[in-house]
């Protein structure tokens, strides 16, 4: 937050477009405390917006053109520098296969995926075209979503704080078992297919 106060709408456009081309960076964080801010009057909400979605949008087309230009070896020599493995890019691939084009509108709401769709679209030779288009329409969900967040956050932030202070332990708790839930019917479903 303080970085975002210091440096602005530079630094917001700067973090999600490295977002895009495979770089962990605090993205979601990041537009999250710019609209706690606009909520506040510090920043423009209207620009948070336009500056998130174009960010957004011309990080994983850049991914995109690196995944096209530099290809699936060029990705795995530098990849394993921001955790980009072979077996975590071939589990993306092998999931981009399964779940055809579509994946690249929802690829914006799952952490790992948010950051590599780009570079493996491309490297996949995905149409660029039918990309673009699919991207555009992610970027524009996932901006809606993380702006409406930090801005209602903003405009309310006392009882959003009282609110989670209430509630963080029941939270926490709640949070846990369901990971767990998850956790134990995805092994359920692994093993179930492993033995038919």
């Amino acid at each position: 937050m303080e970085q975002l106060e210091r440096y602005g709408y530079p630094a917001l456009a700067l973090l999600v477009l490295l977002e895009g081309i495979g770089i962990p960076t605090p993205a979601v964080s990041v537009v999250v405390a710019a609209a706690v801010l606009a909520g506040h009057g510090s920043m423009s909400l209207p620009l948070v917006v336009a500056i998130t979605f174009a960010a957004a949008v011309a990080g994983d087309n850049l991914g995109f053109w690196l995944g096209r230009r530099a290809g699936r070896p060029v990705i795995l020599r530098w990849g394993r520098r921001v955790g980009l493995t072979e077996p975590r890019l071939t589990r993306a691939e092998d999931f981009f296969a399964r779940r055809g084009r579509n994946i690249v509108v929802v690829a914006r709401f799952i952490d790992g995926l948010r950051q590599t769709n780009g570079l493996i679209a491309g490297a996949i030779a995905l149409p660029w075209r039918q990309y673009a288009v699919r991207d555009a329409i992610g970027g524009a969900l996932w901006t809606a979503l993380w702006v409406s967040v930090g801005a209602f956050a903003g405009g309310n932030l006392e009882q959003v704080r009282t609110f989670v202070h209430r509630y963080e332990t029941p939270a926490i708790v709640v949070a846990a078992l369901l990971v767990l839930s998850f956790s134990l019917v995805y092994v359920w479903r692994r093993r179930r297919r492993v033995s038919s």
